[in-house]
């Protein structure tokens, strides 16, 4: 049964490739970052899904006034197995990022280009890779004329890229009766260029905007004025210190502490020779579980009060995501070790339970009390110029899978 399954997924190229193209050519990008949502691709999926021979096939829609037809869809697409006491869950996302600057791309982000075993475009990594894989699995079972050990169900999400409150967020609050008490998952949405990636832990995460407000005037006077830009180099500068602050390491995550990044910044005033009384930028923090979101909170707040009081400027602080770390997969559990040998045969590698400082969905699930590992092999071209996903990834990622379906009891 294993050679069987093994050798249909690899004889799945061509169709993996046609899969890839037709997902690349329709964008899903979330209304926040300027798109119309999933609604478009969700469709387009699900004519190819009901060429299949799946069991249940089904749509679970969040309400979103800005998406196209108001929803952000969830499909849930299920093959029976031997027994339905426990389900494997593959899930993968829809969604993906916008291409960015269309100049840095070698070809056109929404057309599928292919060379050198590898196919190019926005999304085709992250997370076409990972949702074409999970159809190679289901497709080989059913052409195979086989029963796998539990049900298997492909969960294509919304919403992924922009925090999941449309995606996984919302199925675990609003329609949690459709994940059984000893069912599993395995998300092929982070990996390392080997596969030998085992993620069961991640890091709290904090993204934080910060927003300075002085007094505006004439750059040659700056006395007349209070300097928010100023104010918030300060700050920003400062906030450095949370490194010392907050020093524990844990040799299971990469990086092994925790990180405290100024990143994005917004525009103040459009002219050189005037002092800003605004400045607003923005602050990423991962945090190990270790050490409670609120302790960092106080201590940036502490810090905000000294520069107020130093510029004489106003600080305000608004959350854009926080998510306190999920308890863990265990190490041990099952899934980590099914998923640990299946790498071992299919990439030839050991593999490293791990945690990271990025999030992923498989959070959403630990905080049901449900195990999740995040693995694929991937050379991390996400939101990158010139995407590309490995076709031989993509293959590689789908025999794991499916080898962890098969061992699955």
């Amino acid at each position: 049964m294993k050679d069987q399954i093994l050798q249909k997924i690899a004889s799945y190229r061509d169709f993996a490739v046609e899969l890839q193209r037709g997902l690349t050519a329709i964008p899903a990008i979330a209304p926040a970052s300027g798109g119309e949502g999933e609604h478009d691709k969700a469709v387009w999926l699900d004519q190819q899904l009901r060429k299949l021979n799946f069991d249940d096939i089904r749509w679970y829609n969040a309400p979103h006034a800005a998406a196209k037809n108001g929803i952000r869809p969830n499909i849930v697409a299920r093959l029976r197995g031997q027994s339905s006491e426990k389900t494997l869950w593959i899930m993968s996302h829809i969604d993906v990022v916008p291409p960015g600057e269309r100049k840095l791309w070698k070809t056109d982000p929404h057309v599928l280009h292919v060379e050198d075993g590898k196919v190019f475009g926005r999304g085709v990594e992250d997370n076409q890779q990972a949702l074409v894989a999970s159809i190679l699995v289901a497709r080989a079972f059913m052409e195979c004329g086989l029963k796998p050990p539990v049900d298997l169900a492909l969960l294509f999400a919304a919403d992924e890229e922009t925090g999941s409150d449309y995606g996984a967020i919302y199925l675990a609050e609003k329609h949690p009766e459709i994940f059984g008490k000893d069912d599993v998952f395995l998300v092929p949405d982070g990996g390392e260029s080997d596969g030998s990636m085992v993620e069961i832990a991640e890091k709290s995460l904090w993204w934080l905007k910060i927003t300075t407000r002085g007094k505006q005037c004439h750059a040659s006077m700056p006395e007349q004025g209070k300097n928010a830009f100023k104010a918030a180099c300060d700050l920003a500068l400062k906030m450095q210190g949370l490194y010392k602050k907050f020093p524990k390491k844990d040799k299971l995550y990469s990086p092994p502490g925790s990180t405290f990044e100024p990143t994005k910044k917004e525009a103040n005033v459009p002219n050189v020779n005037t002092i800003p009384g605004e400045d607003v930028f923005y602050y990423d923090c991962r945090v190990l579980p270790q050490y409670p979101l609120k302790r960092v909170e106080a201590e940036i707040k502490r810090l905000a009060k000294a520069v107020e009081k130093s510029h004489g400027v106003k600080i305000s602080f608004e959350t854009v995501q926080r998510a306190e770390a999920a308890p863990p997969t265990p190490a041990d559990a099952p899934i980590v070790k099914l998923v640990s040998e299946a790498i071992k045969e299919i990439h030839n590698v050991k593999a490293k339970p791990m945690g990271i400082g990025g999030g992923t969905v498989a959070a959403v699930f630990r905080k049901l009390g449900l195990p999740a590992v995040v693995s694929a092999k991937l050379d991390e071209m996400a939101h990158q110029p010139n995407e590309y996903c490995i076709l031989d990834n993509l293959i590689g990622d789908a025999q794991v899978c499916a080898l962890t379906l098969l061992n699955t009891r």
